[in-house]
């Protein structure tokens, strides 16, 4: 019966199918320093979840707050990993606000750090006076 739907998985699975993280092992160091909570709560990677389950994710400044729909063992395209999970309202509307944010005040670029470039060196020749 390989065409069965699952009626639970571990978390840390779901989260490498549904392309939150690119592999198991930073789903796992992700649910240990508590950016995944299952219903408000901390959880362990081998936690299981279900359809119906509500899950909050913080993925740098970003926070989503999702339901599950829908389990799968196996990491497809992105269409498919989407519709494992709807995403709150309030969520997404506060996802979009922050990306147009960051768009408005964009941060200068930051200097590379490592060997100079042809026209650092130049500039740093200038300002020592060699």
């Amino acid at each position: 019966m390989p065409n069965e739907p699952l009626a639970a998985m571990r978390i840390d699975k779901w989260l490498w199918a549904a392309r939150f993280y690119k592999t198991r092992s930073l789903a796992i160091q992700a649910i240990d320093n508590g950016r995944v909570k299952v219903g408000g709560q901390r959880i362990k990677p081998a936690r299981d979840i279900r359809p119906g389950d509500r899950i909050e994710i913080r993925i740098g400044e970003h926070d989503w707050i999702l339901t599950v729909r829908a389990l799968s063992t196996q990491r497809g395209p992105a269409p498919v990993a989407q519709a494992l999970y709807e995403e709150d309202a309030d969520s997404h509307a506060r996802r979009q606000r922050q990306v147009q944010e960051r768009k408005l005040h964009a941060q200068p670029a930051v200097a590379i750090k490592g060997r100079p470039t042809k026209r650092d060196r130049r500039l740093i020749h200038r300002f020592t006076g060699e």
